[in-house]
């Protein structure tokens, strides 16, 4: 696809960075790129899944990726046996996630695996809801089960009644096998995260080839509208979060909430006023479970929940509360995306030349609307619900190590992988069982190593792809999630070079052209730096991110396809947005003009000062 003179890095010869010297004993081998398999891997192309991992992984954080190695691939190949699939391989370089998606070419071979799964996705689709709502209260158990474990901390000695009542087993026992519990619970909540995402995937690609044979000029955008304006889960903590700001002007506590001042002053100041002990008991019936919310992707111990934060969500309430107070809509524009949708749809179904045709097109984007929720609401119970109690739980057991003295802060747990993990509770119980001079000089050191790693890693910019360079892109989750397309991938290839238009290049993600002052985020921890109609530039959005939408004018991002929540969440809010550009980040800075378009995936500074 490229020419002669372009290729990527060999992710065989990619620098370590000063500082990061030692880097790879903190990951296990087999997520190392190999010797023993240069060829095929330096024949893969690779690109830095920053959607998910967007800075250099803490050793316990690899439990997520090499699940997803797993279990996603588990899946594809062997559960559902998707015809075109074979997966997706996942390494690690100098910290960073790079991935590599995996197609089967052969014409024999992808006869044989669609005979088998057109009977399981079959048998899926035709039951969707049954099995969806048995997935719901697996979801629900799995996370129920997580909450269960306790890391409660090590006796002086074991208690009396316990030797009395012949208890054998004891506290190191107990130890160990809680965190073997906990690492199934992990893998439990991961086959529910891929038991049926691609199936909704690929009820949405299925419809997409559809229209892009009956309709060829048909673009991405168009097809996505036509699923669109469905209530998902994804929506209900911001939809809490309305109804507390609503709540707290018809009550009149709305003052100490704008004016802010941190959680615990907040809070404080709320429950001194008249009707504050009723707003408050809102806020804790809201907290459950809807403030189990990331405020990133969810998918590393970073990313902290609202209720482990709760000045966050005290902060967009705030943001609610004003626009309540000058008369604002703050509603998602439900209605109008319906109207929309269904006016597209049938302005299309009329183009049709068949009743064959469009009974087929009737099936299919029924199906695809059946099963789309599912893309958003999966993440609701896995990332959200679980994830964020999970990192909690392991905070616990750090907290075990550092009453011992093994750790200086139960946040070095981070630092050790999950099996790791194991060394370190052996040494721990031994040094407990037997009260004679233990190991923790060794963790000690080789934590304050392993910081020292990390934080070069984070220096490092990483190349966006490795490897060999695709003749054609065409996997459909890397081009709808990712936005890894054939045009991505000669940006990334052209990266440096500039025709001086000051024009950006990405995907369409949701029509319209507006045009407004930029404002360039990192993290959530900026949000509140957000003005009104304002052009939002950031790396990725996330769900929790949702009330900046009623903000802004306009979206862009660094990274995300056409199924990107940024992507998502524009179309269901009506705003122009243009994803995975790349180098938005990058090449625009806060303050500038920018014009956002949204139906041709361009965006364009207009105004440099």
């Amino acid at each position: 696809m490229a020419d002669g003179d372009r290729s990527f890095p060999s992710p065989f010869e990619v620098e370590t960075p000063a500082g990061a010297e030692g880097w790879e004993r903190l990951y296990p081998y087999y997520m190392h790129f190999g010797e023993d398999r240069r060829e095929d891997e330096e024949n893969q192309f690779w690109f830095w899944d920053s959607m998910h991992y967007p800075k250099a992984m803490f050793p316990f954080d690899m439990v997520m990726p090499e699940q997803t190695h797993l279990i996603l691939n588990q899946n594809t190949t062997r559960y559902m046996v998707v015809p075109t699939a074979k997966g997706i391989d996942h390494r690690v370089v100098n910290g960073r996630i790079y991935i590599s998606p995996n197609l089967v070419t052969e014409t024999d071979e992808i006869e044989r695996r669609a005979a088998l799964f057109e009977a399981r996705a079959g048998h899926y689709f035709g039951n969707w809801q049954q099995l969806y709502d048995k997935w719901v209260e697996k979801a629900k158990a799995t996370r129920e089960e997580l909450e269960s474990l306790e890391f409660a901390p090590l006796p002086s000695e074991e208690p009396l009644e316990r030797v009395q009542a012949g208890e054998d087993r004891n506290s190191a026992f107990k130890m160990i096998a809680t965190y073997n519990r906990l690492l199934e619970n992990v893998m439990k909540i991961g086959h529910l995260h891929f038991e049926m995402l691609g199936l909704g995937y690929g009820a949405y690609v299925t419809f997409g080839d559809f229209c892009r044979q009956a309709f060829p000029d048909i673009r991405d955008q168009t097809v996505a509208q036509m699923v669109a304006g469905i209530d998902i889960l994804m929506f209900r903590p911001d939809d809490e979060l309305k109804r507390l700001a609503r709540l707290a002007v018809e009550l009149g506590v709305a003052a100490p909430i704008k004016a802010g001042g941190g959680a615990e002053t907040v809070l404080a100041a709320v429950g001194e006023l008249d009707a504050g002990e009723q707003w408050l008991r809102e806020l804790d019936r809201s907290r459950e479970p809807w403030f189990w919310f990331a405020t990133g992707a969810g998918m590393t111990h970073e990313d902290p929940a609202w209720n482990d934060d709760l000045g966050v969500p005290l902060d967009l309430i705030a943001t609610y509360v004003a626009k309540v107070e000058a008369g604002e809509t703050i509603e998602r524009p439900l209605e109008t995306v319906e109207a929309e949708r269904d006016r597209i749809t049938a302005e299309y179904r009329e183009l049709l030349a068949s009743d064959a045709d469009r009974k087929a097109f009737d099936e299919l984007v029924a199906l695809a609307r059946m099963v789309y929720p599912f893309v958003e609401n999966h993440n609701f119970y896995c990332e959200h619900q679980h994830h964020t109690r999970l990192w909690n739980k392991i905070r616990e057991l750090g907290g075990v190590f550092a009453a011992r003295g093994y750790f200086a802060d139960p946040e070095d747990v981070w630092y050790l992988h999950r099996f790791e993990v194991y060394q370190a509770l052996w040494d721990l119980l031994t040094g407990w069982a037997t009260q004679t001079p233990d190991a923790r000089a060794h963790w000690t050191r080789e934590i304050a190593d392993r910081r020292r790693i990390i934080d070069a890693l984070n220096q490092w910019s990483p190349p966006p792809a490795l490897g060999a360079v695709p003749e054609t892109m065409t996997e459909p989750f890397t081009v709808m999630l990712w936005g890894v397309n054939d045009e991505t991938i000669q940006r990334w290839l052209g990266a440096g070079d500039s025709d001086g238009s000051g024009e950006l290049l990405g995907v369409a993600a949701s029509p319209g052209v507006v045009e407004g002052t930029a404002r360039v985020i990192f993290s959530p921890t900026e949000l509140d730096l957000v003005q009104q109609g304002e052009v939002l530039v950031c790396p990725i959005t996330a769900p929790s991110w949702a009330p900046v939408f009623t903000k802004i004018a306009a979206a862009v991002s660094d990274i995300g396809g056409i199924m990107a929540h940024a992507a998502i969440v524009s179309r269901e809010y009506g705003l122009p947005a243009v994803v995975g550009t790349g180098f938005g980040t990058k090449s625009i800075k806060t303050g500038q003009k920018v014009r956002v378009d949204g139906s041709r995936g361009v965006v364009t500074v207009i105004d440099e000062s």
